[in-house]
């Protein structure tokens, strides 16, 4: 289907994602938030897509919210609500995506665009990306799932630090800090990403799955619940065929070709 606010491509098992409002840095609009949440059943009812790449269209990721649609009238408390409530939704779906997500960040990830990208599984950085948490900047608390996402990644006082200071920070020291996988020159971004992209897709779509599945669950539960699902799962794994191709594979020094039963 056609879109508004992205562009969907299809190539092999890669499907790309890319915000497409330059013209806003990418800010994501009411239409933006509702057509997310499209295309990702879109993604996922593609079996042929197996991973899924998250950018933006002219040389930056996304700039949080749309700051002249806020400016252009005092919203009630309901209606903020409503907004962030769209964009949970987004949200929720995005982090618990059944197949594997990568952020390709160029220029600027800031606010809710930060955090989009803290929703995907990877983010490879060019090395002209720039990150940040501004929310205080114009008055606003985080949102974005951010309050929730950063300090699983870079920790609590370093995601306490970002929010509170609203400080912009360059690739190099997303990647010393742990907010990002790799930080890679700007012409070579995709290259990367898509090398990236297509080893993870080489893998089981299925181990894929419960896989991420089960490390997503593994942040929130104790080690006997992560166990249970570990032996729940590996259950349904040994059981497969994709895991009597792996083992005919490893022992015929062949790469195996896996497909997800």
């Amino acid at each position: 289907m056609g879109y508004q606010t992205l562009i969907s491509e299809r190539d092999g098992g890669i499907a790309t994602i890319t915000l497409n409002r330059p013209q806003a840095l990418n800010a994501l609009d009411l239409v933006m938030r509702r057509e997310l949440a499209s295309v990702l059943d879109e993604v996922e009812a593609d079996e042929a897509a197996r991973v899924m790449i998250l950018t933006g269209a002219g040389g930056n990721f996304c700039a949080g919210g749309d700051v002249k649609t806020m400016r252009a009238r005092r919203h009630t408390a309901a209606e903020g609500r409503a907004r962030v409530e769209s964009l949970n939704r987004m949200v929720l779906r995005l982090v618990d995506f059944p197949k594997p997500t990568i952020a390709m960040v160029d220029g600027y990830a800031v606010g809710a665009g930060s955090n989009l990208a803290l929703c995907c599984d990877l983010i490879v950085a060019s090395d002209r990306a720039r990150f940040g948490e501004l929310f205080w900047k114009i008055g606003l608390v985080p949102d974005g799932g951010g309050t929730w996402l950063l300090s699983r990644v870079v920790g609590l006082a370093r995601a306490k630090e970002l929010i509170f200071t609203a400080d912009v920070i360059d690739a190099t020291e997303a990647a010393r800090i742990g907010l990002v996988n790799r930080v890679v020159p700007a012409t070579e971004l995709m290259a990367t990403t898509r090398a990236l992209a297509e080893k993870i897709a080489a893998g089981s779509p299925a181990v894929l799955k419960m896989a991420k599945h089960m490390v997503n669950r593994a942040a929130t539960s104790d080690l006997a619940a992560a166990l249970d699902l570990e032996a729940f799962s590996q259950g349904i794994a040994i059981s497969s065929e994709d895991h009597q191709e792996g083992l005919a594979a490893f022992f015929e020094k062949r790469p195996a070709k896996f497909t997800g039963r």
